[in-house]
């Protein structure tokens, strides 16, 4: 009997620690937009940055989070300011100047570490990318779903959807939008986080010097080449996987080829 009392209360305390790491966290940025939160697991720390209408919430069914957490790192996955839990503000103010980034840094630097490692997804590479090049503090990153044609300003990609979300829509935009209004998503933050989304110059990403891994499903090319983004990289490789834009992140393969990189 006192076994099995010290089972079920082994098993009570394993859970309650499991709720207490997965509740959300809070914090005022910068200028003082609430930053949403979680941070799970313990060990070395993971930062993993979600995609344009998405929230942290898009890495909880992923294989590489419950991979990150089963093996030792403690995962730390905010919402963008504009998406879940964390602020939606509404000026052109909130979002310029690297806003997102500097959130980022805000965050890593409030929780005191002094290296990390960072993974990011789609829209979430793209702002990982400038972060990059603002804080040292990252030892390793990855670059999912991305190919290069973030680092040209006038990317005609990036101004569709800007238009789109702004009330004109073509047939290539108008899904995105019809789905971010299905599931209630913040139209005009949207329409800001496109308008100022970061740009990062080759020129850039040409003097980084952290390793870097390119990862991108083999049916994956909308955002550009992502051989031509590994190429301009000094310390990058790349790894093509199958899969679509939508899906890679998710699958155990993309998992496999990010924990092999990401250990030391």
């Amino acid at each position: 009997m006192v076994l099995k009392n010290k089972i079920v209360l082994g098993l009570i305390s394993l859970f309650l620690a499991q709720v207490l790491n997965a509740q959300i966290h809070y914090f005022n940025s910068f200028d003082d937009t609430k930053i949403a939160y979680t941070m799970e697991g313990t060990g070395e720390p993971v930062l993993l940055v979600h995609g344009f209408i998405q929230n942290r919430k898009s890495w909880d069914k992923t294989v590489l989070k419950k991979e990150l957490i089963s093996r030792g790192y403690k995962v730390i996955v905010p919402d963008l300011r504009g998406n879940g839990d964390s602020d939606k503000p509404q000026k052109n103010t909130a979002y310029s100047d690297h806003a997102e980034v500097k959130d980022l840094i805000f965050l890593m630097n409030k929780l005191g570490f002094e290296k990390y490692k960072a993974i990011g997804y789609s829209r979430g590479s793209i702002v990982l990318a400038k972060l990059l090049t603002e804080d040292k503090k990252i030892e390793k990153a990855v670059l999912g779903g991305m190919g290069i044609d973030f680092t040209n300003p006038n990317w005609t990609r990036r101004l569709q959807f800007t238009d789109a979300f702004n009330g004109t829509t073509n047939e290539m935009t108008k899904g995105a939008v019809d789905y971010a209004n299905s599931i209630n998503a913040d139209i005009k933050s949207l329409y800001l986080q496109q308008k100022f989304q970061p740009v990062t110059p080759v020129s850039d990403l040409r003097n980084l010097e952290m390793k870097v891994l390119v990862i991108a499903g083999d049916q994956d090319l909308d955002n550009g080449n992502p051989q031509d983004l590994a190429d301009v990289i000094p310390n990058a490789i790349l790894k093509v996987v199958p899969g679509n834009h939508n899906e890679t992140y998710k699958k155990e393969v993309f998992s496999k080829e990010v924990m092999e990189f990401i250990k030391d």
